[in-house]
């Protein structure tokens, strides 16, 4: 029986007395271990499209809910919340779930508007959503764009009203050059008339015949050049008819291009046995980044053409001109995607674009997660941004994502390496290899401290790689949930950002057990107490973390305090927790796993809430401010002084 109804029921000193007998009892005494399972159950699961073995730790299944009709064949792409709805991005357009109910999420509208690849984000009662490949559609239709220039073309950023949900309005877009891979909407708190959107768009440059004022070439030989820069779209609210680009800042500049790592062992091996093969039928091959490419047949012909007028000749090249182009190849390719100096000795420039921008408005910096860095950025002005840091890894492929810790002193950089269509998470697989990258941010820069990636292997037959997640509101904690594909979900601790360590998982069995299926998990947020997912293509699901020995119900109780009433997958909330006996009780749990007060001294606080809980109006507020001296005290000899402190001030403000 709850506490309030066992004080309702019964005298209230008698109450007392049953409450301090009956005290919630410690972690240990409930016999939670925070062993994982061994052997590791996600190894060797079963395949299926929707009959896959699962396996899970710490958390649980609320629901399993298959894609629309017009969306069971499409790829699912990201999320965004807004009240009870959550958007799911798909490249057939976008579905909006409610899930006020997460055990059985009904759909509110399919929404059929292919673009590559809808990623989603909302304001208020505006939708945006990406488009970035070429045949995304004005209109929306299925036709597709077959020419190479067309006036029905779109890639940038199209806008929704989604005033009804069940009825979107389709209001407008923002075109830009390279298109738009993904997006970031950014509220400034000085501007309550627009809202801004940076544009991550990592598509070739579109032809100015096409977009009028779109260039390709160097930015040193023109100004307008659309590379190395992001977009920035100014979105009046009154009027998101009107939306437009209003800056273009370089944030690239001055970057030049980072070391690289090679290829794994499987992939190099697999890479030479089909290039050998290819050469037996006169392809060409070229080493790339380690790894034996083979040449595209256009673009051999145009070379080899290119070095028959060389030579003084016209008609077909001859095997001299192919054994001429066959020992060029490694110089060229090494120009083209090495770190080579040019002709003049200028060292190759870094990335032109960011992949992804994630904001924290509270503390007005940004993580840019920029191919071949990971940056940070001053967002104070939001037409302005300023990048103040960026950061190299030769171990890192493609700097995909960031998040920070929820006090804004650490961000971790995910790496996307093999662009998740490919099996990193193989046994061989180095773990510095596609995983995330943990950094504190020290006087303004960025200072490496470990990597962590989730190390259950997986089969070839398995694109897993580092990928979207967000933070869990565990007070006190840095708790990620996050996605790798068909790697699953995993949720790990990064409060010791040196030591980071999982805490909980889900997993599903491959599509298919012969070679790579469409699936796997592209995302992964909490979301109001729950942990909901895009899957690739089996639907959308919602998870709920269990209690365990690393995460207990109180500190499950207190992240449900939380709530927000909209998220965006790049937009991360800073997280308060309001006053509650859960949160008191969370940082209690915190102490005895870190033995900053002892077992006595425990038992004794979690007596005194409990009582405290039974009372009410002078008599609870006295207990409260009683208690919270005390635990003052208890800091200046605690190994853990810093939690006490959380702890006293939880208990202080239950008694204001």
């Amino acid at each position: 029986m709850p506490a309030v109804s066992l004080a309702r029921a019964v005298p209230s000193a008698l109450a007392l007395v049953l409450l301090a007998t009956t005290a919630p009892s410690s972690l240990l005494a409930q016999g939670m271990s925070g062993a994982a399972p061994s052997p590791d159950p996600r190894v060797g699961l079963r395949a299926g499209q929707y009959d896959a073995a699962e396996a899970m730790w710490n958390m649980r299944v609320v629901s399993r809910t298959k894609p629309s009709e017009k969306f069971l064949t499409s790829t699912n792409s990201d999320l965004s919340f807004t009240g009870k709805y959550v958007i799911q991005g798909s490249y057939n357009g976008f579905q909006i779930w409610d899930i006020s109910n997460p055990a059985q999420p009904t759909l509110a509208i399919a929404y059929f508007c292919p673009a590559s690849q809808s990623d989603v984000s909302v304001f208020r009662n505006l939708l945006f959503v990406s488009g970035e490949g070429n045949s995304g559609r004005l209109d929306c239709s299925a036709a597709g764009v077959r020419d190479t220039v067309s006036k029905d073309r779109l890639r940038g950023v199209r806008i929704f009203d989604i005033t009804d949900v069940k009825a979107p309005k389709y209001v407008g877009n923002v075109q830009t050059c390279r298109g738009s891979h993904t997006h970031t909407v950014l509220e400034d708190p000085k501007d309550k008339e627009n809202v801004y959107i940076y544009v991550s768009g990592s598509a070739g440059v579109r032809s100015p015949s096409e977009l009028p004022g779109c260039a390709s070439a160097d930015p040193g030989s023109d100004p307008n050049s659309a590379l190395f820069r992001i977009e920035v779209i100014k979105v009046p609210l009154a009027h998101p008819e009107q939306a437009a680009i209003v800056s273009s800042p370089r944030i690239f500049n001055d970057l030049t291009h980072p070391a690289t790592h090679a290829a794994a062992r499987e992939d190099i091996e697999s890479a030479a046995a089909e290039a050998a093969e290819a050469r037996k039928r006169g392809l060409f091959t070229v080493p790339v980044f380690g790894k034996e490419e083979i040449l595209p047949p256009q673009f051999s012909k145009m070379l080899l053409d290119s070095i028959v007028t060389k030579n003084g000749r016209t008609g077909a090249a001859t095997s001299a001109d192919s054994a001429e182009l066959r020992a060029g190849l490694p110089a060229l390719v090494a120009r083209m995607v090495g770190d080579v100096p040019d002709e003049n000795g200028k060292p190759k420039p870094g990335p032109t674009q960011c992949h992804d921008i994630t904001v924290f408005p509270a503390i007005g910096l940004a993580g840019g997660a920029c191919e071949g860095y990971g940056m940070l950025l001053d967002i104070r002005n939001p037409t302005a941004p300023v990048r103040i840091a960026a950061a190299a890894d030769s171990n890192f492929s493609y700097w995909h994502s960031a998040t920070f810790s929820n006090d804004g002193t650490k961000v971790l950089f995910t790496d996307e390496w093999g662009g998740g269509g490919q099996a990193k998470c193989r046994a061989s697989d180095r773990k510095e290899w596609g995983a995330n990258a943990l950094f504190t941010i020290e006087g303004g820069k960025l200072v490496f401290q470990s990597y962590y990636k989730m190390m259950a292997p997986q089969t070839p037959q398995e694109n897993c790689v580092a990928h979207n997640g967000s933070m869990v509101p565990i007070p006190g904690r840095d708790v990620m949930a996050q996605s790798w594909y068909l790697g699953g979900v995993s949720v790990f601790d990064w409060t010791d950002v040196k030591n980071p360590h999982e805490i909980a998982y889900f997993d599903r069995g491959p599509v298919d057990s012969t070679s790579m299926g469409n699936g796997g998990t592209w995302s992964v947020y909490w979301y109001n107490g729950v942990l909901v997912s895009s899957e690739i293509s089996r639907g959308l699901d919602v998870f709920e973390l269990s209690p365990s020995a690393h995460i207990s119900q109180n500190e499950l109780d207190a992240a449900k305090t939380v709530v927000l009433d909209h998220l965006n997958a790049q937009g991360q909330p800073k997280f308060v927790w309001p006053a509650s006996f859960a949160l008191a009780r969370a940082y209690a749990d915190q102490l005895e796993r870190s033995s900053g007060l002892s077992a006595d001294r425990l038992t004794a606080v979690r007596t005194a809430l409990t009582s405290a809980e039974a009372a009410s109006g002078n008599a609870r507020k006295a207990a409260l401010r009683t208690l919270g001296s005390s635990l003052d005290k208890d800091a200046g000899s605690s190994s853990d002084a810093a939690k006490v402190r959380k702890l006293a001030a939880a208990v202080k403000d239950l008694a204001k």
